[in-house]
């Protein structure tokens, strides 16, 4: 009737062929259009390669925020305050090993003759404060980066299972070469309350029968490798190592006061049996002073630390790898369909834009025949 028979149309061609699986398809409620009647362009690729880029930096940062887990920090009461302390320290000073007293005093009583329990090598000054080593003064900040990424959980573990537990050796004397210094390394137990740890001169703070040092040779300038509580770590950055100061004078006192705060890094779950997933350890903050003292007074490097009275537990947890897909899925889909209606607003302002533009034209009229003539039989006319 409406002669689409006569050229040899159907209304199938407009949709799609009902076959056996007509049944099936009346479910289908995203109809297609058949691909003689689309058409690609430059543009609609552009688009489309652009969406596709987006959609996997996207997914590469689900992934990559679901691998990092998420961190949570967790406060409660410190119930080990009678339990012991390990302390580790390296430290280097520009005075010789027999020159210097080390000691350490708590709050209980208890004085720990730390020169017998440390070791004390001979060595050169300037080998230590060479800037390629990476030391900084404490005030410069230079080490705080480091020390932020030592406050994750993937950090500390990683860095716990991949590192040897135990001091670096001292570098040796080259032949002829006079020892200016002193290297002062190693652990010692304590009690976990709180005390006091110091370097003196000989003969200086303490009786000593017989012992005494010329005030000529004091300097208490020092470089600060590793100050830590708890198991050693060497790899795991804290306020005070790599840190040094200087100082021309000889009566000179340098005061670090720490404040230690037991922490414990856990992840749950375990990534890998052969990765620790728990670590207990402790963070301290430090503020420090110094000045000139009277010949009267000693000169020295004193640490002291106290241990608060609270438990920091900081958990990595990580989600199911099935909700990962989803918010994968979630933001690829979304990134698509967004995508597609940017595209579609985008051509059809185009398509007004230009008709706009083309406002002025006369579309669907012949120009030079207004009675059904063409202009050239008006001309002969």
């Amino acid at each position: 009737m409406n002669g689409f028979a006569d050229h040899g149309l159907d209304e199938s061609a407009f949709g799609e062929k009902k076959g056996l699986s007509e049944g099936i398809r009346s479910f289908d409620a995203f109809p297609k259009t058949k691909p003689t009647y689309t058409r690609r362009s430059s543009s609609g690729g552009y688009t489309t390669l652009l969406l596709l880029i987006v959609s996997t930096i996207l997914s590469f940062t689900e992934f990559r925020r679901w691998y990092s887990g998420r961190e949570t920090h967790l406060f409660s009461v410190e119930k080990g305050v009678s339990h012991n302390l390990q302390i580790n320290l390296d430290i280097v000073v520009p005075m010789l090993c027999a020159d210097l007293h080390i000691n350490v005093q708590d709050a209980s009583g208890d004085r720990i003759l730390a020169g017998d329990m440390l070791q004390r090598d001979p060595t050169v000054w300037e080998e230590w404060i060479d800037v390629k080593t990476g030391v900084h003064k404490l005030e410069s900040g230079e080490g705080l980066k480091e020390q932020e990424e030592d406050t994750h959980v993937g950090h500390v573990l990683g860095e716990v299972r991949s590192q040897k537990r135990k001091f670096k050796k001292t570098p040796r004397l080259r032949r002829g070469v006079q020892p200016g210094g002193c290297r002062i390394f190693g652990s010692l137990e304590g009690n976990k309350v709180q005390g006091d740890f110091h370097i003196t001169a000989r003969g200086h703070g303490y009786m000593e029968f017989g012992q005494h040092l010329d005030h000529n040779a004091f300097n208490f300038s020092h470089i600060i490798n590793e100050l830590s509580f708890g198991p050693l770590y060497p790899s795991l950055q804290n306020p005070l190592d790599k840190t040094y100061a200087t100082t021309s004078e000889h009566f000179f006192k340098y005061q670090y006061y720490c404040s230690v705060v037991p922490t414990i890094y856990t992840r749950s779950p375990t990534p890998s049996p052969y990765t620790p997933s728990t670590i207990y350890t402790n963070q301290y903050a430090v503020t420090s002073q110094s000045h000139t003292v009277p010949e009267k007074s000693v000169p020295g490097i004193f640490f002291k630390f106290d241990i608060e009275p609270i438990l920091l537990t900081i958990l990595e947890e990580r989600g199911g790898f099935m909700a990962l897909m989803v918010r994968v899925v979630n933001v690829v889909s979304g990134v698509l369909v967004g995508g597609g209606w940017c595209y579609q607003l985008a051509g059809w302002a185009k398509e007004v834009l230009g008709g706009r533009r083309r406002g002025g034209a006369d579309y669907g009229v012949l120009h030079g025949g207004m009675n059904g003539t063409a202009a050239g039989d008006e001309e002969d006319g």
